[in-house]
């Protein structure tokens, strides 16, 4: 199937770029987004350049402003030039500097969308072998996170070149100031570089490791929910073993990212000490070189501004590198999967010279050559036992399969349906028009002719209705019929419909005289009962192809397909032929082809063929269409409650409850929490002791002048402000590493509590919720909360600002008293700025993150159908949505942006202001002044820009963040259903009869719906075997949702064994019975996780189970036996190996009830006889609930139960119901069962 060695790779991405390599082209991404958007860059790039020149203007103002003051005799206006000067000059600044993060921003905003773009587009096209490479989840996240991680990075990539730049541009004017003693400072800073290499690359190692226990966590918690979706994990009582393996791999992630969070408590200790210990190491050589060098106030307050200049770009280095290498890793995975091989779309040809045959396949793939010429116009039926290679042969024709050698050449458009159905979330119309125009008339007839008028009378809002991710099959088949395409494929459409519907759907369908008479139709199927009527029938036997005819001469020839039939169609002559076969008779051209037929139908075996004729129900419901042609609600405009099933997603609005902050503060641990403030409120003393120490140290030039400077003066001026520096660094490392402890310990428990509080809440919420939206909250969420990420680093970085703004007005008050007059008026503008743009940053950032859902659900969606979407060339139209998927989210992107901007300009004014008065206040009361204090508080005041601007942004950063909190909570407090375990416990053995009784059960799906179950009284005895039909609708699978409280009663009781079940803990309940449900579910996994989650059972148990279910042989082949590795979904066994394995399940149980939902839905004869065969064995002991789609499976129950529209219309043995002339009678009689049939058994 594959063929490795040189692929040639090609990808979209704007423009095509092609290369080819041993595994997959690398290092194009890059180059790619560059040619792209080079325009923006070189616009942003120029702006951040007259920023960064005009930053160093200012330390010279500062210069000057101070010899101003300690000269007393110059004139006052220069001064007050000065102090309009340094305004002028930070205002300048202030606007180059957000013009160019305004492009910068709305750079990384168009990166992040082109990528996921081209994600998308290569989902649509890439090959089999490619995607299942990865796992949907791991998809999602390319588009998720990773694309995320490039936006971040071309935030800030200008910084590359800018950083040196301002490095270099400080270093050349400390000199001027301070000469070579400068070069201790940068030796200290070199040596940083290093180091902070050193811990990058650990970080990035760290960062793989999460990443991958990530997407671990997120595919199992995928599987989970889809497993809680179709009601297998609920049914079969397993989530306790899935939530210990979603925490136990969560735990250690947890771990890898405690280690990531002790590295970064490490780099910030580094960070702190770097410009106390850069300033020490400066001054010290400069005044320790010789007694001449004294430190004046201009000196030392130019350099230190000049440092704090430094500060930023050493700090953004080591950040920015570690940023770039994240993203490496994510752009590694973007180019593997866009590199990827796309599917070849020369497999399938559409040459139109072969007009005798629609289709033509001439192709090998591994060891089988498969040869098949089609007509235009025919049915063509392909049979074969399970894991003959049916579906492989419709992969083929999709053009899905790698083809070795050889052609397939199809005409004309293809439709295509799926054995396993796939519906989009959206309404009933846009599942079946499935963006083909809408036309009333042809609409309709598709509705009837699929049956699925009586269901559309059922649900409230009509084909308005929303359906949720998993609905049954019918819609699906509609699709196809509406589509009106030349060629149908239909991979056992029939197989999950009951045995009325079955033949209503061939008959109105599929068959001759159906809906699609002219087109192609080439059909999978197990139903023998319908290959009379096909034009031709293909045998396929391990990939290859036996035989091919028509019925008649396959029977004739006595191949392997006649001995097929024989097997299940042994003729008995003297069996009467009963009405029913007179009926088919008209059909029929053939009359002795069709009397063997007739004696096929009526003989007893035969009847487990798929599809009974059962007329009744469609003649009853067929009349009251007619006249209806499915009536509107008649008040359509209120639509009512019920209709929508997927709920929009709630959004918080307004501030975030403080009661949010609390609840992360208590997960965190108050002591914790305290400690950090106070560790951090220390560090900010310490910070501001130094300062003032070093301007008392500058008076010494003024005391000192013109003699000499003692050494002990000197080393002891040196020590403190060293001492005081390491002081720094030391608290806010010890702030961290609490810091880190305490939010490692929230992320744990608020993960604990979601993924506990998900697995316990009721069925009605999946319904209701798309799964992408609960991943999304697993997958960001997590994020966010984790310490790698946002909130522990928000609220670090929000503390530090907030300390840094209130020490800086601190020094400026103390410096020049005056400035107090100031603050006031300032800090209100302040608040007020402030307050506005809180509260739009963080709805625009609540309407990002709803909005952003749908991207992905829409995605996973996608690559979840992708071979619907394929075989209908609908590629074009998924594109467009996506596109407009994604622009509903840059709406609130964008104006995010654009808000960030709005503040920033406003703040700085804010904070130049403060400058001008700190240098005006210096100026009006110079003579009261020292230098030293105005030059802190000048230098102060320039840096309080940066702070005030962090300070709001980090406010706000904080709140967004912290509605993922707020979000995690939402999910976490949903209601839950009743107790998994409670006081009152069945006994061990219980139930030991397997007695069940209903009391007057009735049952709604919802608050506020119809009822489905009216009242329903019946008891059944110890080991009865019931059999429960009715037509779809009826009712038949709400009473097993009760029976295992799936539903709760609205009214009435269940006992089993003379206990109320409602009384007892669900795993109580669920443990205790089983249930072999319609479709196999498996988890990705080992097999024998599939059969036993909690390790109950000993190996023998378990190849005693596989053995009775016909999969021993099967495993035993394995190479790693039960240790097999079943992929997500079970998509490496046919769906009839994964139907024999639900068997195995049930069989290893060995519950006295016993609960069969027609399993034999999806599976051939053969091994429907298999399974039929065991159940009657294994279980003879146990109470057998079986709901039949098909009446031959009951005919040997005890009692047959048939139910209409929620209640029971007749409850007796089978020969009695016969004999009634009720019901059942009218049913069993479509089927061409008859009292004779009864007593033969």
């Amino acid at each position: 199937m594959e063929e490795k060695g040189k692929k040639e790779e090609e990808k979209k991405k704007k423009k095509d770029k092609k290369k080819e390599e041993e595994n997959y082209p690398n290092s194009w991404l890059i180059t790619t987004i560059y040619k792209t958007f080079k325009w923006i860059l070189i616009e942003s790039a120029l702006f951040k350049l007259l920023q960064d020149l005009l930053a160093f203007a200012s330390p010279q103002l500062l210069k000057l402003m101070v010899s101003f003051i300690q000269d007393k005799s110059r004139y006052a206006w220069e001064g007050y030039l000065y102090a309009v000067l340094l305004l002028a000059v930070a205002l300048l600044q202030s606007l180059f500097l957000q013009q160019y993060f305004q492009r910068c921003f709305v750079l990384g905003m168009k990166v992040r969308t082109a990528i996921m773009a081209a994600v998308y587009k290569k989902a649509l096209v890439v090959s089999n072998d490619t995607r299942k490479e990865s796992t949907v989840g791991e998809t999602v996240n390319l588009m998720s996170a990773d694309a995320q991680r490039f936006n971040e990075v071309t935030n800030f990539i200008h910084l590359l070149w800018s950083c040196p730049l301002q490095i270099i541009l400080a270093i050349v004017f400390l000199w001027l100031e301070l000469g070579p003693s400068v070069l201790a400072g940068l030796a200290v800073m070199v040596l940083m570089v290093p180091i902070n290499g050193l811990l990058a690359t650990k970080a990035r190692n760290i960062q793989v490791k999460i990443m991958k226990f990530k997407d671990k966590r997120l595919k199992i918690m995928n599987e989970v929910l889809n497993g809680i979706k179709v009601r297998i994990l609920k049914l079969y009582a397993w989530e306790p073993s899935f939530q210990a393996q979603v925490e136990s791999i969560r735990g250690q992630e947890l771990n890898v990212m405690k280690n990531f969070a002790y590295l970064s408590s490490v780099s910030t200790f580094i960070f702190t000490c770097a410009p106390a210990l850069v300033s020490l190491a400066t001054f010290a050589v400069f005044v320790g070189v010789s007694s001449e060098n004294v430190l004046t106030a201009e000196k030392a307050f130019t350099s230190i501004s000049l440092f704090n200049i430094l500060r930023f770009p050493l700090a953004m280095l080591p950040m920015l590198i570690a940023a770039i290498v994240q993203t490496t890793v994510s752009k590694r995975r973007l180019e593997k999967f866009l590199g990827g091989e796309d599917l070849d779309s020369g497999i399938v040809q559409h040459d139109s010279s072969f007009s005798t045959f629609i289709i033509r396949i001439h192709s090998c793939s591994s060891a089988q050559c498969v040869s098949l010429d089609i007509k235009p116009g025919r049915l063509v039926a392909v049979v074969g036992a399970v894991g003959s290679g049916k579906s492989s042969l419709m992969s083929a024709l999709l053009g899905e399969m790698h083809s070795t050698k050889g052609f397939i050449n199809i005409q004309g458009s293809l439709a295509f349906v799926p054995q396993q159905a796939w519906i989009q979330n959206a309404t009933l119309r846009d599942n079946i028009l499935f963006g083909s125009p809408h036309e009333e008339r042809r609409f309709q007839e598709v509705i009837q002719a699929c049956a699925l008028g009586p269901d559309l009378e059922l649900l409230a809002g009509g084909d308005l209705t929303e359906i949720g991710e998993k609905v049954r099959k019918l819609h699906h088949l509609a699709r196809a019929a509406y589509s009106q395409a030349d060629i149908y494929l239909l991979d056992d459409p029939l197989s999950a419909v009951d045995s009325h519907v079955g033949k209503h759907l061939f008959d109105k369908v599929i068959g001759p005289s159906g809906l699609l008479k002219d087109k192609t139709r080439i059909l999978v199927t197990h139903g023998v009962s319908f290959l009379p009527f096909v034009d031709e029938i293909v045998v396929l036997q391990d990939g290859v192809v036996t035989e091919i005819g028509s019925y008649n001469s396959l029977r004739a020839s006595r191949g392997a397909f006649s001995e097929f039939l024989d097997t299940y169609a042994k003729e008995q002559s003297n069996q009467t032929q009963s009405e029913s076969g007179n009926h088919i008779l008209s059909h029929c051209s053939n009359d002795i082809h069709c009397t063997s037929y007739c004696t096929l139908l009526t003989e007893p075996k035969t009847v487990t063929a798929y599809v009974l004729m059962c007329d009744y129900y469609l003649h009853r419901g067929v009349r009251l269409r007619k006249n209806s042609s499915i009536r509107k609600p008649e008040n359509a405009d209120e639509s009512k409650k019920g209709q929508r099933l997927i709920e929009k997603e709630t959004m918080e609005t307004g501030q975030v409850k403080f009661s949010v902050f609390l609840q992360y503060l208590r997960a965190m641990g108050w002591g914790y929490a305290v400690t950090v403030f106070l560790l951090y409120f220390t560090q900010n003393v310490a910070f501001i002791g130094q300062n003032l120490w070093l301007s008392d140290w500058t008076n010494d030039a003024v005391e000192y002048y013109n003699r000499t400077y003692p050494s002990w003066k000197r080393d002891t001026r040196v020590g403190v402000f060293g001492a005081l520096g390491v002081v720094q660094g030391l608290f806010v490392f010890l702030g961290t590493l609490s810091l880190a402890n305490a939010s490692v310990a929230a992320s744990r428990i608020l993960h604990s509590r979601l993924l506990n509080n998900i697995l316990r809440v009721p069925m009605l919420f999946f319904d209701t919720t798309p799964i992408g939206r609960v991943v999304n909250r697993f997958a960001k969420v997590g994020c966010i909360i984790d310490f790698c990420a946002s909130i522990p680093q928000s609220f670090r970085s929000w503390v530090l600002c907030l300390l840094g703004v209130l020490g800086t007005l601190f020094v400026i008050c103390l410096a020049t008293p005056f400035f107090t007059i100031v603050i006031v008026p300032l800090a209100l503008v302040y608040y007020f700025v402030q307050r506005f743009y809180v509260a739009t940053s963080r709805q625009l950032r609540r309407l990002d993150s709803v909005s952003r859902s749908p991207i992905y659900s829409h995605f996973s969606e996608t690559v979840s159908g992708l071979s619907v979407i394929r075989a209908y060339g609908h590629q074009e139209r998924f594109l467009k949505h996506n596109e407009i998927t994604i622009d509903e989210n840059l709406k609130s992107v964008y104006p995010w942006i654009v808000s960030n901007r709005w503040l920033a300009i406003r703040l700085e004014f804010l904070g130049n202001l403060v400058v001008f008065f700190a240098a005006l206040f210096a100026v009006i009361s110079r003579d009261s002044l020292d230098s030293g204090l105005v030059g802190l508080s000048i230098s102060y005041a320039l840096n309080v820009t940066q702070t005030l601007n962090w300070l709001v942004r980090m406010t706000s950063e904080l709140e967004t963040n912290i509605v993922a909190v707020e979000r995690v909570s939402e999910y976490s407090e949903i209601e839950n259903e009743a107790q998994w375990v409670n006081n009152t416990r069945p006994p061990e053995k219980w139930p030991e009869e397997g007695r069940l009784q209903f009391k007057n059960y009735k049952v709604r799906y919802r608050p506020g719906l119809d009822l489905v179950l009216h009242g329903i009284t019946c008891d059944i005895g110890s080991t009865e075997k019931i059999g429960i039909v009715g037509r779809t609708g009826a009712g038949k699978s709400s009473l097993t949702n009760c029976l295992f409280r799936i539903i709760e009663a609205a009214e009435g009781h269940i006992l089993i064994d003379d206990i109320d079940i409602s009384t007892i803990g669900l795993h109580d309940l669920r443990n205790r019975l089983t249930i072999i449900p319609q479709d196999p579910v498996l988890f990705s996994g080992t097999l024998r996780m599939n059969l036993d989650p909690f390790d109950k059972f000993s190996d023998e148990d378990i190849w005693r189970v596989l053995e009775l279910s016909h999969l021993k042989d099967y495993v035993a082949g394995l190479q790693e036996g039960l240790q097999h590795e079943v992929a997500e979904g079970g998509e490496n066994l046919s769906v009839g190996q994964r139907q024999l394995l639900c068997l195995a399940r049930a069989l290893l149980r060995k519950s006295r009830i016993l609960i069969l939902d027609e399993a034999t839905a999806a599976v051939d004869l053969e091994t429907d006889n298999l399974i039929q065969n065991t159940i009657r064995k294994e279980f003879s002991h146990c109470t057998v609930l079986t709901i039949a789609h098909r009446l031959h499976s009951i005919m040997d129950s005890s009692r047959v139960m048939v139910l209409d529209a929620g209640k029971i219309v007749e409850i007796d043995s089978p020969s009695n119901l016969l004999k009634k002339q009720g019901h059942f009678y009218a049913m069993a009689k479509d089927a061409g069962i008859t009292i004779e049939d009864i007593t033969v058994l």
